[in-house]
């Protein structure tokens, strides 16, 4: 019996684990930064992101340089 209650305790220990790195780890490149001043060396696109549940559009900017993109909500 503790062989069974020991097995169901590891598996709740891995899906516990498993659900904080996602948390930690998911991809946040799309908000990461967002700001309302685009820094030095990034130019502007014409690709437009809009959310569809809020509506809001976010213009990419891109760093040739280091291939970086920032994303600016209009």
């Amino acid at each position: 019996m503790k062989f069974v209650i020991s097995i169901y305790a590891i598996e709740i220990i891995i899906v516990f684990l498993c659900i904080l790195l996602g948390y930690f780890i998911y991809d946040k490149r799309f908000n990461r930064n967002h700001g309302i001043k685009v820094p030095d060396g990034f130019q502007s696109t014409e690709e437009i992101n809009i959310d569809p549940v809020t509506g809001e559009k976010t213009r990419v900017y891109y760093n040739p340089d280091t291939g970086e993109r920032f994303y600016k909500k209009e």
